[in-house]
């Protein structure tokens, strides 16, 4: 499969072992062209570059204490294109924080588990399953 074919997928996380990992991971189950960033302010550096999906974690202050959170982050990913979907991942497992999300326009939230790449794997499929729909119902739609 080339390139445009893949998915174009940006993991954002400031925890530089969980990040790897996450990207073992999604390389070992799916096709995706993978960018990772330590920072939201690396990441939004990088939406000309257009990603499919991108996976935020919640707070992003490990590496730079005056670094945004991911909160700001997905407030500036949603201006410069709503379009984009973004999953939260956090080690909060608090609803509030989850509710928090959604209201900024998160796509869907996860937290940091022993089933948090499975649960991540399984919303961008959604995610992606949508699209199509979307797409085929806009199709008929126009023929109509």
């Amino acid at each position: 499969m080339n390139n445009k074919n893949k998915i174009k997928l940006f993991l954002v996380d400031d925890d530089a072992v969980f990040l790897k990992l996450l990207e073992i991971d999604f390389m070992d189950h799916a096709d995706f062209e993978i960018e990772t960033f330590a920072t939201g302010e690396l990441c939004l550096a990088a939406l000309s570059r257009n990603p499919d999906v991108i996976i935020l974690d919640y707070y992003l202050d490990g590496v730079d204490k005056n670094a945004i959170n991911g909160i700001e982050t997905l407030d500036k990913i949603k201006a410069f294109n709503p379009e984009i979907p973004v999953v939260m991942l956090s080690s909060q497992d608090k609803i509030d924080v989850a509710i928090n999300c959604m209201h900024h326009k998160a796509f869907d939230y996860v937290v940091k588990s022993e089933t948090a790449f499975l649960r991540l794997q399984k919303a961008i499929n959604t995610m992606l399953h949508t699209r199509k729909i979307e797409k085929t119902l806009n199709w008929y739609m126009e023929k109509m």
